[in-house]
């Protein structure tokens, strides 16, 4: 299987990115605003840039700018639309963060005009580059999706037929990948082959659509009917949807990570409850790596606010509210560079001195990336007199590179890569540090460990990356 070689070769312009978030609608009423309304109930996939794509009923019309989604659409008049439509929210895997690369990205190929967004991280997308490069094709951006816009592009000029297009486009593809797309009057979603990034379908209340996950539905007064299956191509109707399978593996690989942290804790991930599996991980922590005397439980709001009630319940510590967040700060771990990490950290986290003061305190956290948040928040807790900082981690260690769509390219950035777990905690300034057992993450999901993808733990892929 041909791939691209990640190192100093890659597409992208900079190195760090993450996961995204898609939708797609097609309804009785003119659905731009909806698709607006969406983006926001997933805008914790993305902060960097936002857009839409909707069908006039004369042309494709995009709007997309940088920033979150109410930066972006704040005053703007959208069109009047068809009632179909595809939203995208970005921060970058493949592909600097600029307005170029700002989703959906939008070509017009004669009777066809097209429209893509893309979660996820295509990892030949260098190698079928320069192969179309040298057949004369030019880019105007330096994303993975518009790799898989010029090929479909291509195959949409010899076929004609939307379906049969994808199915020969995405048959060339190495990765991961949920994408939407708008061809023409037609709007469709696909997966990749191993379901490596999360994507449903479902209704809303006018009609039907997809997104990333389930809370989409949930707040457009509909529900969620299924996952799309890995290697599927759906199309979204406003009376139904149809299933055109391109690539019927019984293999799957779903990121560990969704569960962990990306996805919202109300969200329905290829089945499983994101809520009862971040319980279930902090139970089986507080089981394998208790702290004797311990007087609170405090959690790193917000993402390990349910681990840390899991972690509470299981060991009959109280749960305390230690940290308070300032909820006008983005997420650390998707901004783009450290330094904007550690100056916005800062503002974010502040401890109630009177809660924790002389208190034997167990910080649990859903994950260790870098270390520099997890370091400065037990410097904190000190300084605001906790006795004792015990950290309890609901991942296991991350010492291998993501190349997937998750922001983690060069072990460089692991604290934990190379490092004993006592070398880990030296650099934390902790107590004590312990993390859940591979086996205790799996056996939280309920998925499997052949139906996970675990590279970043374990150095095994579900496709093969450069030399792997």
């Amino acid at each position: 299987m041909d791939t691209q070689t990640h190192g100093s070769e890659v597409i992208t312009g900079r190195s760090l990115g993450e996961s995204c978030g898609i939708v797609a609608l097609a309804e009785s009423i003119p659905v731009g605003y909806r698709l607006v309304q969406s983006l926001r109930i997933i805008q914790h996939r993305g902060q960097e840039s936002s857009g839409i794509s909707i069908n006039t009923g004369k042309v494709l019309k995009n709007y997309k700018g940088m920033g979150l989604v109410n930066e972006v659409f704040s005053g703007v008049k959208i069109e009047k639309d068809t009632g179909i439509g595809i939203g995208h929210i970005r921060y970058s895997t493949a592909g600097s963060s600029t307005l170029e690369n700002a989703q959906p990205l939008y070509a017009n190929i004669g009777k066809f005009e097209i429209a893509i967004g893309h979660n996820g991280e295509i990892v030949n997308a260098l190698q079928l580059k320069r192969s179309l490069e040298s057949k004369g094709y030019s880019f105007a951006t330096n994303s993975d999706t518009e790799v898989v816009m010029k090929l479909l592009s291509i195959e949409l000029s010899k076929t004609s037929d939307p379906v049969l297009s994808m199915k020969n486009t995405f048959k060339k593809l190495v990765g991961a990948y949920s994408l939407n797309l708008m061809i023409n009057q037609r709007v469709f979603v696909a997966r990749d082959p191993n379901g490596i990034r999360p994507l449903v379908v479902g209704t809303t209340e006018f009609g039907y659509g997809a997104a990333s996950e389930s809370v989409v539905f949930d707040q457009l007064n509909g529900k969620m009917i299924r996952d799309v299956r890995p290697g599927e191509i759906v199309e979204i109707k406003k009376n139904e949807f149809d299933s055109f399978m391109y690539n019927e593996s019984s293999k799957t690989a779903h990121c560990m990570f969704e569960y962990v942290y990306f996805a919202r804790p109300d969200s329905v991930v290829d089945g499983r409850s994101v809520f009862e599996t971040r319980m279930e991980l902090g139970r089986i922590l507080a089981r394998e790596s208790p702290v004797k005397g311990a007087d609170c439980v405090v959690a790193v709001p917000d993402s390990a606010r349910t681990h840390a009630q899991g972690y509470a319940e299981e060991s009959g510590i109280p749960l305390t509210e230690g940290l308070i967040k300032n909820r006008y700060v983005d997420r650390t771990f998707i901004m783009p560079e450290q330094a904007g990490r550690e100056s916005e950290l800062d503002i974010k986290l502040n401890p109630i001195r009177q809660l924790i003061e002389g208190k034997k305190v167990v910080l649990v956290d859903d994950s260790i990336i870098r270390g520099n948040t997890t370091r400065k928040i037990v410097k904190m807790l000190k300084k605001y007199g906790a006795k004792e900082v015990h950290l309890r981690i609901a991942c296991p260690p991350v010492r291998f590179p993501c190349y997937l769509g998750i922001d983690m390219k060069t072990k460089d950035q692991f604290i934990a890569a190379n490092r004993s777990l006592k070398e880990i905690n030296a650099k934390l300034g902790a107590d004590s540090l312990r993390y859940i057992s591979l086996e205790g993450l799996i056996e939280a999901t309920s998925l499997g460990k052949e139906n996970l993808c675990l590279g970043c733990l374990n150095d095994k892929y579900p496709v093969r990356i450069g030399s792997h």
